[in-house]
């Protein structure tokens, strides 16, 4: 199984809801990269998108696009295409380095506020050693929160046992400060399938035993890579 998907395949749905889709663009993939479409007063918002046939006629069932957001400075994907096939700018914190400059379509920046999404935008991780900058964004109608990078469910990120793992170089110092202020009942994440129910509670659960878990995730980590 490679650890990143190219050209094209298949995408398989993940996360769908009544206000939104998610999506695996290369569902074989290691690193199981998901994107998500939210809609909000039907305008429909893009995270992290992996472009794939078919992910236009998700963003058709919920209204037009409205935007597409890049929610870590890694994570620029395929929003610059998704975004100018839609004629939609792509969205970029202001505090972001780096990014906007990389990105061959039209840019709008945001600030506490996704535009008029609805959605809370927050800071949760700038450092420069290691070099990270990630966006966290709470929908409080949808009690939705969304995380790009921080926590996922892939297989890398989970200790044994584990359902949601915090990512393997946050685990000694994860940012329980900042998540502590959420208490969402549905959690989107950019690596894996979401978690739908009392994702609050999960969300405390990982937060609280990344160190402890720390070197079964390790080893799930490091096998996980040698396998590809």
């Amino acid at each position: 199984m490679p650890m990143k998907g190219r050209g094209t395949s298949d995408l398989r749905e993940i996360d769908r809801w009544d206000h939104g889709v998610g999506w695996l663009a290369h569902p074989d993939e290691t690193m199981q990269r998901a994107s998500h479409a939210v809609e909000v007063d039907g305008d429909v918002w893009v995270f992290d998108p992996v472009d794939a046939p078919g992910v236009d006629d998700l963003f058709a069932e919920f209204g037009d696009v409205a935007g597409v957001v890049v929610g870590l400075d890694r994570h620029k994907r395929d929003s610059a295409a998704i975004a100018n096939r839609h004629e939609a700018p792509v969205y970029v914190a202001s505090w972001m380095t780096d990014v906007a400059d990389e990105l061959d379509a039209p840019v709008e920046r945001f600030g506490a506020d996704l535009a008029d999404s609805g959605f809370e935008a927050f800071r949760l991780v700038d450092r420069s050693v290691p070099p990270w900058q990630e966006v966290g964004f709470y929908h409080d109608e949808y009690d939705l929160l969304v995380v790009p990078e921080t926590v996922g469910t892939v297989d890398y990120f989970c200790a044994r046992g584990e359902h949601l793992g915090v990512h393997p170089m946050l685990r000694p110092f994860p940012p329980r400060r900042v998540l502590s202020r959420y208490d969402p009942e549905r959690l989107l994440v950019g690596h894996g399938e979401g978690v739908p129910t009392d994702a609050g509670d999960k969300l405390r659960t990982a937060l609280g035993n990344a160190r402890r878990n720390l070197p079964s995730a390790y080893f799930r980590a490091f096998t996980s890579m040698l396998s590809n």
